[in-house]
């Protein structure tokens, strides 16, 4: 669930894109206005993670203001408390950051694989030589040539709109070597603009892929319908 500072800022951001988003169709047309509509979900999408990744005046905002975050940290307690080896992902670095300090203050080992890690190599080899419980893997770094069995549990903080370069990155746990079962947990904030997506993704795949990759124009097939669907308010 989101929080009650996300939900109103959720709403507040939701109707100014969706004029936005309104007043460029009218003057561009549909499948010209992409880099808009793309933006505008971005935005939404970050909302759906935690406020502070808006960039905005965020000095007061903690993460108790983040129904995802404050759901993940008591998540990741129960789960290292159960000695589970924990794969976590993100498309966004500024959310790795978040969630980097946030188990720092509870003491909760990690190690972490961004875009701009220079040496891949050391983090997987201590996650792999269970020196840490937790790795913090950014969509970027986490696509290619990771071999991480020790892992039995993947989360996902937001969900991918490509379910095969989401499948991809829960693959980096069932590589040749795992013995034993591995849990898949998505996040997905209710009522917001990642459930929608997550249902568009299961009725028009190319749509959703293109969506959130910011596709090409020939995967671009999005009626006035999928765009009311997206830009609609909260649901309970």
């Amino acid at each position: 669930e989101l929080t009650a500072a996300q939900r109103d800022r959720y709403e507040t951001l939701r109707l100014a894109m969706d004029k936005k988003v309104r007043d460029e169709v009218s003057r561009q047309g549909l499948a010209r206005s992409q880099i808009v509509i793309l933006e505008a979900l971005l935005r939404l999408r970050q909302a759906c993670c935690d406020l502070r990744l808006l960039g905005d005046d965020d000095a007061q905002l903690k993460s108790s203001d983040s129904g995802k975050l404050s759901a993940l940290l008591e998540m990741l307690e129960e789960l290292v408390e159960e000695g589970r080896k924990v794969l976590l992902f993100s498309q966004f670095t500024s959310m790795l950051t978040l969630i980097e300090s946030e188990l720092k203050a509870r003491r909760i080992g990690y190690t972490k694989l961004t875009g701009s890690t220079q040496d891949r190599r050391t983090p997987v080899q201590q996650f792999q030589a269970g020196q840490f419980p937790v790795f913090l893997i950014s969509l970027k770094a986490g696509g290619a040539g990771l071999n991480l069995t020790a892992a039995d549990t993947v989360i996902h903080f937001d969900p991918w709109w490509n379910p095969a370069a989401e499948a991809q990155a829960s693959d980096r746990a069932y590589r040749i070597g795992q013995d034993k079962p591995v849990f898949v947990y998505k996040l997905i904030a209710r009522g917001s603009v990642e459930e929608k997506i997550q249902h568009l993704q299961q009725a028009k795949a190319n749509l959703a892929r293109g969506l959130l990759e910011g596709g090409s124009q020939a995967q671009w097939q999005m009626s006035e319908d999928d765009l009311a669907a997206l830009f609609a308010p909260l649901s309970d």
